[in-house]
């Protein structure tokens, strides 16, 4: 039997036919065009599943489940869409709407982030172990959290928003609407804007910094600007690194000091920075765990699965 995993986003919709050992047989994606009508876009994903599975040579009887990872607040129990802010669904009965156009005995939605902890749970970074944490350093900071097996979301199927947990009070504007969000500290796009405010900085210093050459060769500034300078031996994009680093470190001491996870992996656009990233964030985890060497230390690495963990964290949702 086969699973198909349907990741949702803003801008396209991706699916893949995926078989029992979680291999993914065929893969593919079309435009969201969130502007338009819930209806029409479950139009477009079921007809993307049913795509995959004539390419692959699949027969539709054989899929036994399909799961839909959404941004937002996702209702896995009625199988509604309660709230998305980048997508038009409302109170939206994404499953039962999803059935009606392709032919399967199951259907299950669950948050976009959510799904891909899912999913490094069961096939990736932390598969074997029955609490873990996935974290992704991208736009904004998603988080997902698997604790004794399931996905854990509250009572209102709205939990789990690790990158609004607060890290420096009346701090940075954060689009939530708080101030001080590790999210606006964490995320590429706070790395983004930590990187130009220093190259600003040093222009009006007249203190010479590898991130500008490099920002100007690339025609904008990224989330890997401050890391590939540092490297080159660059002082300022070691300070604004040094300074990513003290407030990533921060967040993901105060979740496992909370959750105490068998592993914390970290994925999303920073993560390709790999286990550099790792070697700089441990010394400053550890010297603030809670419980210091006296307890058993969380596994912290690098999300193993990337841009497919919430396609296969969603297929094998209810398993």
């Amino acid at each position: 039997m086969y699973r198909i995993g349907v990741d949702l986003g803003g801008t396209n919709i991706a699916a893949a036919v995926i078989d029992k050992d979680f291999k993914i047989i065929k893969k593919g994606s079309v435009p969201t065009k969130a502007e338009r009508p819930s209806d029409e876009i479950i139009d477009d994903m079921a007809r993307l599943c049913h795509e995959l599975c004539g390419s692959a040579g699949i027969d539709e009887s054989e899929v036994s489940a399909v799961g839909i990872a959404s941004p937002g607040i996702a209702n896995h129990t009625d199988g509604v869409i309660e709230y998305s802010c980048n997508l038009p669904f409302r109170k939206y009965p994404i499953c039962a709407e999803f059935a009606k156009r392709f032919k399967v005995d199951t259907v299950h939605v669950e948050n976009d982030a959510n799904a891909a902890a899912w999913g490094e749970a069961v096939a990736g970074a932390a598969k074997g172990t029955s609490n873990s944490v996935m974290i992704t350093l991208g736009t904004g900071v998603g988080g997902g959290i698997i604790i004794d097996n399931r996905v854990y979301s509250g009572f209102n199927y709205a939990g789990a928003e690790l990158g609004h947990i607060v890290i420096r009070v009346d701090g940075r504007a954060c689009n939530c609407g708080r101030h001080g969000c590790w999210e606006a500290y964490s995320s590429a796009t706070a790395l983004i804007n930590m990187t130009e405010e220093k190259m600003h900085e040093c222009e009006e210093q007249g203190r010479h910094t590898v991130m500008t050459e490099l920002a100007r060769e690339k025609g904008k500034v990224s989330g890997r600007t401050a890391f590939d300078a540092m490297r080159k031996g660059d002082l300022a994009a070691q300070e604004v690194v040094n300074e990513y680093i003290k407030y990533l470190a921060s967040g993901i001491t105060s979740i496992i000091n909370i959750f105490q996870p068998e592993v914390l992996s970290i994925g999303g656009g920073i993560s390709g920075e790999g286990q550099a990233l790792i070697d700089m964030l441990l010394p400053l985890v550890r010297a603030e765990q809670y419980g210091g060497d006296a307890v058993a230390h969380t596994k912290i690495c690098i999300a193993q699965l990337g841009n497919d963990a919430g396609l296969i964290g969603a297929a094998f949702l209810g398993i």
